[in-house]
């Protein structure tokens, strides 16, 4: 399936946000995701399911000041 991850055309197996994020090397990473501009939590990515064309964006907190 064809998705665009961070603004960038991606080629992935998956079909939950969970497997990407997983096959994308985020597995285990504190961030925040989001699937077609609507923010999805935690606990709701392995549940929520990916189709052809989805814009998925995954943020990962930052510190500094």
């Amino acid at each position: 399936m064809k998705i665009t991850l961070n603004g960038k055309p991606c080629e992935t197996p998956a079909g939950t946000l969970a497997e990407v994020l997983a096959h994308s090397g985020y597995g285990g990473a504190t961030v925040a995701t989001a699937v077609n501009g609507s923010f999805v939590p935690a606990g709701a990515r392995g549940a929520t399911p990916l189709t052809d064309g989805d814009r998925v964006e995954v943020v990962a907190p930052r510190q500094g000041g």
